[in-house]
C-alpha cells in the first residue's frame, strides 16, 4: 500500500498512531473509502466525503453502535467505530471472502436476533433524523409502525421524487395510496432493531480473522426501529447470495407473520422510492407497479 498524506494526517490526529500505508477500496457511491495500516498492527478504514451534510458521520457511527449492541446476545455484527468527526469515520477493518451457504444461513439466525433486541420506538436511533445514501431520513418518532413508514418514509420519498421529475404524477397516487393504507396491510408488531439499508452490499461476508466474531457483517446502516420484514424485503431486492438459506434460518430463528412473503414487494417501496430519487430511470415506474398490486 502507498501512504496518502492528507488521509494519513487526518487518521493520526484521530487515532493517535501513526498510519504507515495507504489504499483506495473500491465500492460505494458516496464516500470515498481507503483502508489504513497503523504502526501499533491494526487495520482500519476511513470513509471520507467533502462538505459532508451536519452530522452525516455522526448518525453512521450511532447506528452502528447501537447494532453493535446486539451482537452480545447473538446479533450480525458489526466494524467496531474507532473515531468520527464531521469529515470522516473511522472503522476497524474487516477482512472479507467469498459468501456461502452456511454464513448465508448464520446471518439469517444473527439477524433474527439483531432484530429482537429491539428499539424504544418506530424511529431513528434516539429519535434523531438520520440518512440514506446523501438524502435526509426523518426518524421522529411516532405511535404505530404504519404512521412511521407512511410519513417518515413513503410520503416524503414519494414527494421528493416527484419534485425531481422521477415520478409521474398518477405513479406518485398510487404510492401515497398504498401509504394511507399500511395499518389494513401489515400486521402490527413491536418495533424491531433494523439495519434500514441491507441491500447486499451492505453485507460483508468474513473470513476467518477477519477482526469480528461472526462469519459476516453489516455497514452502512440507516439504523432505526421498525417493522423487521423492512430488512428482509431489502436484502430480496438485489440479490444476497444464498438468500434462500438465510431466509430460512431466520424464520426457523424467529418466525413471521403469516402471508410475510406477499407483503415483500409493499415493503420493497421504499427502497425503490430512495433509487427513483437518486438516480431516475425507471425506478419511480417500478414503485408505481409494485403498489397497484395493493391496491
Amino acid at each position: 500500500m502507498a501512504r496518502q498524506p492528507a488521509v494519513a494526517r487526518r487518521a493520526e490526529q484521530l487515532l493517535g498512531a501513526a498510519v504507515v500505508a495507504t489504499a483506495p477500496v473500491a465500492g460505494g457511491d458516496v464516500c470515498v473509502a481507503t483502508k489504513l495500516r497503523l504502526t501499533d498492527g491494526r487495520q482500519a478504514l476511513v470513509k471520507t466525503l467533502p462538505q459532508a451534510p451536519p452530522g452525516f458521520f455522526a448518525r453512521e457511527a450511532d447506528g452502528l453502535r447501537w447494532l453493535g449492541e446486539a451482537t452480545a446476545d447473538g446479533g450480525v455484527p458489526v466494524p467496531e467505530v474507532l473515531a468520527v468527526a464531521d469529515d470522516c469515520l473511522v472503522l476497524a477493518w474487516v477482512e472479507t471472502g467469498r459468501p456461502s451457504a452456511d454464513a448465508a444461513a448464520d446471518l439469517g439466525r444473527r439477524l433474527a436476533a439483531t432484530h429482537a433486541a429491539g428499539a424504544a420506538s418506530y424511529g431513528g436511533v434516539g429519535g434523531a433524523d438520520g440518512f440514506i445514501g446523501r438524502l435526509p431520513l426523518p426518524g421522529s418518532p411516532t405511535d404505530t409502525w404504519a404512521e412511521f413508514h407512511a410519513t417518515r418514509r413513503l410520503l416524503p420519498f414519494t414527494r421528493l421524487a416527484a419534485d425531481r421529475g422521477a415520478i409521474e404524477p398518477d405513479d406518485a397516487a398510487a404510492v401515497a395510496a398504498v401509504a394511507r393504507r399500511l395499518g389494513d396491510l401489515v400486521p402490527e408488531e413491536p418495533p424491531a432493531r433494523l439495519h434500514g439499508d441491507l441491500w447486499s452490499g451492505n453485507v460483508l461476508w468474513a473470513v476467518d480473522g477477519a477482526g469480528i466474531d461472526g462469519t459476516t457483517a453489516l455497514v452502512d446502516p440507516a439504523a432505526h426501529g421498525g417493522h423487521r420484514e423492512t430488512d428482509l424485503a431489502m436484502l430480496a431486492l438485489f440479490g444476497l447470495p444464498h438468500l434462500q438459506r438465510t431466509l430460512d434460518a431466520y424464520a426457523e430463528a424467529a418466525p413471521l407473520a403469516d402471508g410475510w412473503e406477499d407483503r415483500v414487494g409493499l415493503f420493497q417501496l421504499f427502497p425503490l422510492l430512495v433509487h427513483a430519487c437518486l438516480f431516475g430511470g425507471g425506478y419511480g415506474a417500478r414503485a408505481a407497479e409494485v403498489a397497484r398490486r395493493y391496491a
